[in-house]
């Protein structure tokens, strides 16, 4: 079968000829209607993944939407590779999809948008009528995360990111208020935006100076969810910003929720996308384009690529 393979690290993946999957007990073979493409499989292939990475050369892809039997579709995740015609898959736990969902839309609400919701659901407990900052609100990540604020009850969402012209997508998915990033006033910008009090909750892909500024602009006793260090990986906060007003700094990988909360949580996501009140700007990719398709996941397609076989 054809597979996307890193060949070693650091090396772009190649798509390959190899071995059909060999099922272990308890997995089952299946179809792969479509695979997540995400910043996690870059840094395994760059060998740099803090929680690790397979031996090359590997299948790359880590999840997908499985094509079963019987004609229905599932989401499952891998550690035996996803990008592929046919993937190994642990049969418990498939994930079914709810009738009529597009495949490359459904895999939007793994990696990506477990990281939107579990941020706001889980980690920083979002209240019904309270205020919401999502920065990096243009990727895939934020604009679900834009969406998944209003739908478990805030009173007002805010996207903050540094391109103006995809903010207006963000303000189409719902947002209140959009705030273009990179100016010295971000704080005071950020804090206008949320109704000059503040945000409550900040869900923060970015850290960095954003992420700074969020802190700087957070209300009172406000939770920051901190998933990621797309504006740089360090950051220099004062003291006082995070004492002065009792901030909580939530740090969130998906990889340490229980599986239970993670299936949960997508399901009600599936759910709402059906229902036509969730969705992801997406775009489907075949296995012959992966190295274009990893060149433009290296610098921020703000779409969620899925590839496709």
């Amino acid at each position: 079968m054809r597979a996307v393979v890193v060949p070693e690290f650091g090396a772009t993946p190649e798509l390959r000829d190899v071995e059909e999957p060999e099922p272990r007990e308890g997995e089952e073979v299946v179809e792969v209607a479509a695979a997540g493409l995400n910043p996690v499989d870059l840094a395994r292939a760059q060998g740099t993944f803090h929680g690790g990475s397979p031996d090359p050369p590997y299948v790359a892809g880590s999840e997908g939407i499985a094509r079963l039997g019987d004609g229905r579709l599932a989401y499952f995740n891998s550690s035996r590779g996803s990008m592929a015609e046919r993937a190994a898959v642990n049969s418990d736990e498939l994930v079914e999809l709810p009738e009529g969902l597009d495949p490359a839309l459904a895999v939007c609400f793994g990696v990506a948008g477990l990281a939107g919701w579990l941020s706001l659901e889980y980690r920083a407990r979002l209240a019904e009528g309270e205020t919401a900052l999502i920065l990096g609100a243009t990727g895939p990540v934020g604009t679900i995360a834009v969406q998944a604020a209003r739908l478990l009850g805030a009173a007002r969402v805010v996207g903050a990111a540094r391109d103006a012209e995809r903010l207006r997508r963000v303000e189409e998915l719902g947002a209140d208020a959009t705030v273009v990033l990179g100016s010295a006033d971000d704080a005071a910008a950020l804090a206008e935006a949320c109704g000059g009090e503040g945000p409550d909750v900040v869900v923060d892909p970015l850290w960095g100076e954003p992420g700074v500024a969020a802190l700087e602009a957070a209300a009172p006793h406000a939770r920051i969810a901190q998933i990621g260090q797309s504006a740089g990986a360090e950051a220099s906060v004062a003291s006082a910003t995070v004492r002065g007003k009792g901030l909580s700094i939530l740090g969130l990988t998906n990889f340490q929720v229980d599986r239970e909360t993670r299936v949960a949580a997508y399901r009600r996501m599936a759910e709402h996308a059906a229902a036509g009140e969730l969705t992801c700007d997406v775009e489907a990719v075949g296995l012959d384009d992966i190295a274009g398709a990893w060149e433009r996941q290296a610098s921020g397609p703000h779409v969620k690529l899925a590839i496709v076989p």
